[in-house]
């Protein structure tokens, strides 16, 4: 078989496969629209106030199903023999790793389509169309490091505590990086903390695509995401290769 085939048939399995777990993908999608309907349409004050809101939550929904699909995945194929099983297999394990961030890049994809119609439809947030793609672009691309979040705790975690952890990191990072609250209106301690959140970075430039950011510049941002990127990869490298012994 050919390999582009073996991914792409690697990929469509696993889509399938969430698509038929109903209890991942229905919290995963309906989670930030309905936060992002009660605080951004039905309490809406202002045009400014549901554009960052629709920003804001939009990376708190990409985060979530980028660390769940990841960290449970992995984790419970760790724990039921799969991973052993497809390393060992003549498929290339790369395949594995893509078919996840596939499944996981299209449930973000339809979690960014359905909040950017809720928000023109129903919170009259206008946007240039070029700013609707660069922001679709950038928050599909920034999840990158929390899928590698997830992979790391699923190469470290059982299946059990797997969901617990990602919670334990997945909602205070979101708040603490200002997705619920802008990070002006936090104390000065949580603003310099929020640093060392790559969630932060990927907010602001997010932001930065309809200037809602705090108008820091752009390298900063790009330059601590790639590298949060970079560690991260190397300690889930670290990890596999432990595994692999």
């Amino acid at each position: 078989m050919q390999i582009h085939k073996v991914y792409l048939k690697e990929s469509l399995y696993d889509l399938l496969s969430l698509w038929r777990t109903p209890a991942f993908f229905l919290p995963a999608i309906l989670f930030p629209v309905v936060f992002y309907i009660f605080f951004g349409v039905v309490f809406n004050f202002s045009a400014a106030q549901s554009e960052y809101m629709l920003v804001s939550y939009a990376c708190f929904g990409m985060m979530g199903p980028a660390m769940f699909n990841f960290a449970t995945a992995v984790a419970s194929d760790r724990a039921h023999g799969w991973l052993t099983l497809k390393r060992i297999s003549p498929m290339p394990f790369s395949a594995y790793l893509v078919a996840k961030l596939f499944s996981s890049t299209v449930f973000a994809a339809m979690i960014a389509i359905i909040l950017f119609v809720v928000a023109a439809t129903l919170a009259d947030v206008e946007l240039w169309r070029w700013q609707w793609i660069i922001l679709f672009a950038v928050l599909i691309v920034g999840s990158l490091p929390f899928a590698l979040i997830g992979l790391i705790l699923g190469l470290y975690l059982s299946d059990k505590a797997a969901p617990a952890i990602v919670n334990l990191i997945y909602l205070p990072m979101a708040f603490l990086s200002g997705l619920w609250i802008p990070i002006q209106f936090l104390p000065d301690l949580v603003g310099k903390l929020a640093y060392a959140l790559p969630a932060f970075h990927y907010a602001q430039l997010s932001h930065k695509v309809i200037g809602t950011d705090l108008q820091q510049p752009v390298w900063l941002h790009l330059l601590l995401l790639i590298g949060f990127t970079a560690l991260f990869i190397a300690i889930a490298r670290y990890r596999f290769h432990r595994l692999s012994k």
